[in-house]
């Protein structure tokens, strides 16, 4: 098992730099190149220098020198700014499990950076997890059951039902370039007649990192199984419609189900081996989207925290 991991916390005490946003922004202008910086810590938090909104976006091109939209996400955001984004809309009384932003994708985010704009009064944390510890937390059968790889199916309707319609997804009305993205990510997709999109992708279910060469989980089996929300939740979707025609679902490369232990499995024990980041308004975090998972603990309160990503 790998040792005790955290992210490495930044200060204006520890950068020499006045509690502002200019300070923050001479530090990492002192930094130069901050690939080196994050490949070995994995993840930074910058604390205290009170970065406010309409400061972010200086702060944001030294984080994020090449901003990506949010195309074929799976999860619920608000677009709040050119390629900026709220985090997770999910109901505020659940966890969300951890997960490496759109590793079910073709092409994922190399960094992730979260910004709170409003912290929250309680909870709220968001945990992260070293990969390679995650991998390791899992049993032997767990971890061959997926040496295949998995199989990710989406239903994205055309405007009304459940779950996200496709033009939402990807950011377009235009049928063409939504098939020349899924031609480009190595998709299959079939267009239904009520107007609906059928996706399903073959992926991997762990990956090297392309500098380290280290091998992390790296696939959101957990989220798009049913399993992943509970064994009641699981239950009631099965009696509305088959695994096959929900929003997301997955199964084995080969097309046959995971078993529901395995996704219990995978969710529980990358959040009991994830560190809490705790927000306070004007706090940024930058993790490498690879070696690091993330999601979101439970709060109370208005929190609100953006996230933006990059290649």
């Amino acid at each position: 098992m790998v040792g005790h991991w955290v992210p490495k916390e930044v200060t204006p005490a520890d950068a020499g730099a006045e509690a502002t946003a200019q300070g923050l922004i001479g530090h990492l202008r002192g930094l130069g190149d901050l690939e080196p910086v994050l490949t070995r810590h994995k993840a930074l938090v910058f604390r205290g220098f009170r970065v406010t909104r309409t400061e972010l976006e200086e702060v944001m091109d030294l984080l994020l020198p090449n901003r990506l939209a949010y195309v074929h996400g799976n999860s619920p955001r608000t677009k709040v700014g050119e390629n900026v984004y709220t985090s997770t809309e999910y109901p505020q009384e659940y966890t969300i499990s951890m997960h490496n932003e759109m590793s079910y994708a073709h092409q994922w985010p190399a960094r992730l950076l979260f910004f709170c704009d409003r912290e929250p009064a309680t909870g709220g944390a968001t945990p992260v997890v070293d990969g390679v510890r995650w991998l390791e937390a899992l049993d032997a059968e767990v971890r061959e059951g997926f040496a295949g790889g998995v199989r990710y199916s989406q239903n994205l309707h055309g405007g009304r039902g459940l779950g996200k319609s496709w033009q939402e997804t990807f950011e377009t009305e235009s049928r063409s370039e939504v098939e020349t993205f899924l031609k480009g990510a190595e998709a299959e997709w079939e267009w239904r007649q009520d107007g609906s999109l059928r996706v399903t992708q073959l992926r991997p279910a762990t990956a090297r990192h392309p500098v380290t060469g280290t091998e992390v989980w790296f696939n959101q089996a957990d989220q798009w199984h049913a399993a992943g929300l509970g064994s009641e939740t699981a239950a009631a979707l099965y009696q509305i419609m088959p695994a096959e025609d929900l929003p997301q679902n997955v199964t084995f490369a080969d097309g046959s189900p995971i078993p529901d232990h395995y996704i219990t499995q995978i969710r529980d024990r990358g959040l009991e081996s994830a560190v809490d980041v705790d927000w306070h308004t004007g706090d940024l975090m930058l993790i490498d989207n690879m070696l690091v998972g993330h999601g979101r603990r439970p709060f109370t309160g208005p929190r609100r925290v953006l996230v933006a990503m990059s290649d």
